[in-house]
């Protein structure tokens, strides 16, 4: 591997202090970002808190343009202005003064380990405390339900009292999962969130998934964080969605059975066909006279929804024994539908048929 440290532009600040021990936050647009999730709360830290550029790693190793086509503007007769990515990390400070990390821009198409190494250095060089991802997928669930969570960490301490949605499933990766698994096999504590978006809306701005996410990171980090406009904006998108749904007897139906589907395996009902993955607590952290479901097999239909145009759903699940395969070209994608997750009482799996129901 050539030297990581060759990718990763360190910039004079004034906003962080050797005493200041910050989490890194880390939300790359691209494969696992429906709903925009991801993409609204950097968004919202952004616009709303005090915040400097501390880092930049070179994007011109890191993203192919080929497949990812930086936007150029043509005015009359030459080329006015070309928008080429940006991998950022920014410093920012919390409503209380207190510092972390927000790493942000287009998921890396190259170089992965080399990248991931390169944010190791910079959080040995910060004193990163814990690295936090925050993510969205499509999921089997209603909008008129409130937005699932699935945690993850390198250490379960770290998401204690969280209920966990799936078994065991193999799945395309992204920089954002390798990000915490490295970072956790180097001791750095790490944790991730991934919101579940309703399916039929992934592709759209999703504010309710952001909001979610922006409370998990607050309460995890230690961080007192604002939300902005997503509330008000989550309340008109899902106006806007209940007025379209209303308008069309065929679409309400869909919807009405997938809120039964939805409520009877968060009350541990049996169903007949695919369920919904339902979330458990581990036997040590079961609330005393709770009888939470078992894990179920999360089953992962495809992922229909990224920040960017050239990111690809992924494959049709394939059963293999005891363990779930998510196929994932590019090729077998691009004519699929979103994908959505569906909980073994709960809604963290992705086993989501095509149809809402």
């Amino acid at each position: 591997m050539r030297d990581p440290a060759e990718l990763l532009e360190v910039l004079e600040t004034s906003d962080l202090t050797p005493g200041d021990a910050p989490v890194l936050v880390h939300a790359l647009r691209g494969f696992v970002d429906a709903g925009s999730a991801g993409s609204l709360v950097v968004r919202t830290l952004l616009g709303e808190l005090e915040h400097e550029p501390v880092a930049r790693f070179d994007a011109d190793q890191l993203v192919d343009y080929r497949d990812r086509r930086p936007r150029m503007t043509f005015r009359t007769d030459r080329f006015d202005a070309v928008a080429m990515p940006e991998i950022v990390v920014h410093a920012v400070r919390d409503r209380q003064g207190k510092a972390f990390l927000v790493l942000s821009g287009p998921e890396p198409d190259l170089q992965w380990e080399r990248f991931t190494a390169a944010v190791k250095l910079l959080a040995e060089r910060f004193g990163v405390r814990m690295a936090v991802g925050l993510h969205g997928v499509p999921w089997a669930a209603p909008h008129t339900r409130p937005v699932g969570l699935t945690p993850h960490a390198s250490d379960r301490s770290l998401i204690a009292g969280r209920p966990r949605w799936i078994g065991e499933v193999e799945v395309p990766g992204h920089v954002g999962a390798l990000l915490e698994q490295r970072l956790g096999q180097a001791g750095l504590p790490t944790v991730g969130f991934t919101a579940h978006v309703p399916h039929y809306l992934s592709q759209a701005d999703f504010p309710p998934a952001a909001v979610v996410l922006l409370e998990a990171l607050g309460e995890t980090a230690g961080l007192d964080l604002p939300s902005g406009s997503l509330p008000e904006a989550g309340r008109t998108v899902l106006a806007e969605v209940d007025r379209q749904v209303a308008g069309d007897e065929e679409t309400r139906s869909a919807v009405v059975a997938m809120e039964h589907a939805y409520d009877a395996t968060l009350a541990g009902r049996a169903l007949e066909g695919p369920q919904l993955p339902s979330p458990s607590l581990p036997e040590d952290e079961m609330p005393d006279g709770d009888e939470l479901a078992a894990d179920l097999e999360a089953y992962l239909r495809g992922l229909d929804a990224s920040g960017d145009e050239r990111d690809r759903p992924w494959g049709p699940v394939r059963e293999t024994g005891p363990t779930t395969v998510v196929d994932g070209s590019a090729d077998e994608a691009e004519g699929s539908s979103s994908a959505t997750e569906q909980p073994e009482g709960g809604p963290d799996d992705d086993e989501t048929p095509p149809q809402p129901a």
